[in-house]
């Protein structure tokens, strides 16, 4: 026992504790964030081998070039090994890759797979290493989540750069946080849990499924409300309907005075 004492007063002692509470604490959030993946996913293992044998072949045809021949990154493309089915059914899904140009970031256009495609796209990726996997539907469901508190949770984390309307935003270098009228509500899932672009990683730890599921309804109830007030002006709240009403006033008051002068002469 008196050695045991004289250990704990031993200078580096507080620093082996301080080390010793990272590693648990480290090894019980790894736990906690695999649990909650594991919950709220598709198992990447759950696709079959000739999914992964066809997605390999459109990988090589179509991806190769900018991503490696095995998926571990070029100077024109990052590496893909173990970022999960989920980052490649929303890039691909979207229409953002294959990217039609160079440029700050991908852009949304048309899909150029088609769903079965996509799928075999994000079966290969997934079996190259872990990573998030496509979203269960029941957090996806947006009749099952509470738009109330959806609203809340969005307006903490995600109005800053998507405009608490969800209009959208610009960022610096040219980059932008787009709209998320419209959008699909498995590729929001997998945007909160991939973090594409310059947007952070919201994983289930951060943001459990249910309230991922819960921002989802939100944003469809958002969607299905229109423009109660009248023109919508970009969602962009007082500067764009301050602009509107100072062009219209301008306009009316340069009317009036050309009638004026018209009438007296």
């Amino acid at each position: 026992m008196k050695a045991l004492s004289q250990k704990r007063r031993h200078p580096f002692a507080g620093v082996a504790l301080l080390l010793l509470g990272l590693l648990i604490t480290g090894g019980l959030y790894a736990a906690a964030t695999t649990i909650n993946q594991a919950q709220a996913s598709q198992e990447a293992d759950g696709y079959s081998a000739a999914d992964v044998d066809e997605g390999e072949r459109l990988f090589v045809a179509n991806c190769a070039t900018c991503h490696g021949i095995n998926a571990e990154g070029t100077d024109a493309g990052p590496s893909l090994i173990g970022v999960g089915a989920a980052s490649v059914d929303f890039q691909v899904g979207t229409g953002r890759m294959p990217m039609q140009m160079q440029g700050p970031q991908a852009q949304v256009k048309p899909q150029q797979f088609n769903d079965e495609q996509t799928m075999q796209l994000a079966a290969y990726v997934a079996s190259l290493g872990a990573g998030p996997a496509v979203p269960a539907e029941e957090y996806t469901d947006a009749d099952e989540g509470d738009a109330s508190r959806g609203g809340e949770l969005f307006r903490i984390n995600c109005a800053m750069c998507h405009n608490a309307a969800a209009a959208g935003g610009a960022l610096t270098e040219g980059k932008y946080a787009p709209s998320l009228h419209g959008v699909d509500e498995r590729h929001i899932y997998e945007a909160m849990q991939t973090g594409p672009q310059n947007m952070p990683v919201f994983n289930d730890a951060n943001i459990p499924p249910e309230d991922k599921r819960d921002i989802i309804a939100f944003l469809k109830t958002y969607d299905s409300q229109g423009t109660p007030g009248g023109f919508a002006l970009g969602f962009l709240g007082p500067v764009s309907e301050g602009l509107f009403i100072w062009t219209g006033g301008l306009a009316i008051l340069i009317a009036s005075m050309v009638w004026l002068t018209s009438r007296s002469s």
